[in-house]
Protein backbone atom coordinates (compact mmCIF):
# COMPACT_ATOMS: atom_id res chain seq x y z
CA UNK A 1 0.00 0.00 0.00
CA UNK A 2 1.45 3.60 -0.98
CA UNK A 3 -0.42 6.14 1.15
CA UNK A 4 -0.27 9.78 -1.52
CA UNK A 5 0.39 13.20 0.61
CA UNK A 6 -0.19 16.36 -0.83
CA UNK A 7 -0.76 19.48 1.57
CA UNK A 8 -2.57 21.93 -0.14
CA UNK A 9 -2.63 25.41 0.19
CA UNK A 10 -5.96 27.21 -1.23
CA UNK A 11 -6.22 30.71 -2.49
CA UNK A 12 -7.38 33.61 0.01
CA UNK A 13 -11.48 33.32 0.57
CA UNK A 14 -11.76 30.13 -2.12
CA UNK A 15 -11.91 27.28 0.35
CA UNK A 16 -15.68 26.89 -0.02
CA UNK A 17 -15.60 26.84 -3.76
CA UNK A 18 -12.50 24.60 -3.74
CA UNK A 19 -14.53 21.82 -0.76
CA UNK A 20 -17.46 22.53 -3.58
CA UNK A 21 -15.09 21.59 -6.24
CA UNK A 22 -13.97 18.65 -3.72
CA UNK A 23 -17.31 16.65 -3.39
CA UNK A 24 -17.16 16.16 -7.32
CA UNK A 25 -13.77 15.30 -7.82
CA UNK A 26 -13.24 12.63 -5.12
CA UNK A 27 -16.01 10.65 -7.40
CA UNK A 28 -13.53 10.74 -9.90
CA UNK A 29 -10.65 9.75 -7.78
CA UNK A 30 -12.57 6.98 -6.13
CA UNK A 31 -13.60 5.18 -9.31
CA UNK A 32 -9.61 4.78 -10.50
CA UNK A 33 -7.94 1.31 -10.60
CA UNK A 34 -5.84 0.81 -7.59
CA UNK A 35 -7.96 3.21 -5.29
CA UNK A 36 -8.34 2.18 -1.47
CA UNK A 37 -9.26 5.23 -0.26
CA UNK A 38 -8.49 9.07 0.85
CA UNK A 39 -9.36 11.88 3.34
CA UNK A 40 -9.36 15.36 2.98
CA UNK A 41 -8.07 17.19 6.42
CA UNK A 42 -8.31 20.56 7.04
CA UNK A 43 -5.61 22.26 8.72
CA UNK A 44 -6.36 23.82 12.74
CA UNK A 45 -3.67 26.47 12.40
CA UNK A 46 -3.91 27.78 9.02
CA UNK A 47 -7.19 28.01 7.49
CA UNK A 48 -6.59 27.98 4.29
CA UNK A 49 -4.35 24.93 4.18
CA UNK A 50 -5.98 21.32 3.42
CA UNK A 51 -3.73 17.71 3.28
CA UNK A 52 -5.17 15.44 0.89
CA UNK A 53 -4.15 11.81 1.61
CA UNK A 54 -5.04 8.56 -0.73
CA UNK A 55 -3.99 5.31 0.07
CA UNK A 56 -3.09 3.64 -3.49
CA UNK A 57 -2.42 -0.40 -4.20
CA UNK A 58 0.84 1.00 -5.58
CA UNK A 59 2.88 3.69 -6.64
CA UNK A 60 2.00 3.08 -10.17
CA UNK A 61 -1.80 3.33 -10.09
CA UNK A 62 -1.35 6.99 -8.87
CA UNK A 63 1.41 8.13 -10.80
CA UNK A 64 0.90 6.47 -14.28
CA UNK A 65 -3.08 5.37 -14.06
CA UNK A 66 -4.37 8.13 -12.23
CA UNK A 67 -2.54 11.20 -13.71
CA UNK A 68 -2.28 9.21 -17.42
CA UNK A 69 -6.40 9.01 -17.57
CA UNK A 70 -8.39 11.05 -19.22
CA UNK A 71 -10.16 11.43 -15.80
CA UNK A 72 -7.60 13.39 -14.75
CA UNK A 73 -8.05 16.08 -16.98
CA UNK A 74 -11.76 16.64 -15.15
CA UNK A 75 -9.68 16.46 -11.51
CA UNK A 76 -7.19 19.19 -12.28
CA UNK A 77 -9.65 21.22 -14.48
CA UNK A 78 -11.71 21.06 -10.94
CA UNK A 79 -9.18 21.49 -8.29
CA UNK A 80 -5.89 22.98 -9.50
CA UNK A 81 -6.50 26.62 -10.25
CA UNK A 82 -7.20 26.79 -6.38
CA UNK A 83 -3.50 26.22 -5.52
CA UNK A 84 -1.16 28.94 -4.47
CA UNK A 85 1.45 27.58 -4.73
CA UNK A 86 1.31 24.54 -6.79
CA UNK A 87 1.30 21.65 -4.14
CA UNK A 88 4.09 18.88 -4.10
CA UNK A 89 2.96 15.59 -3.67
CA UNK A 90 4.95 12.91 -2.05
CA UNK A 91 4.72 9.08 -1.96
CA UNK A 92 4.96 7.15 1.32
CA UNK A 93 5.57 3.30 2.33
CA UNK A 94 4.13 1.84 6.40
CA UNK A 95 6.79 1.37 8.08
CA UNK A 96 4.99 0.96 11.75
CA UNK A 97 1.36 0.71 12.74
CA UNK A 98 -1.86 0.06 11.29
CA UNK A 99 -2.15 1.21 7.73
CA UNK A 100 -5.65 2.54 7.84
CA UNK A 101 -6.51 5.63 7.37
Amino acid sequence: MILEVAQLDIKAGQCADFERAFTEAQSIIAAMPGYLSHQLQKCVEKENRCLLLVRWQTLEDHTEGFRGSAKYQRWKALLHHFYDPFPEVEHYRLLSGSDDL
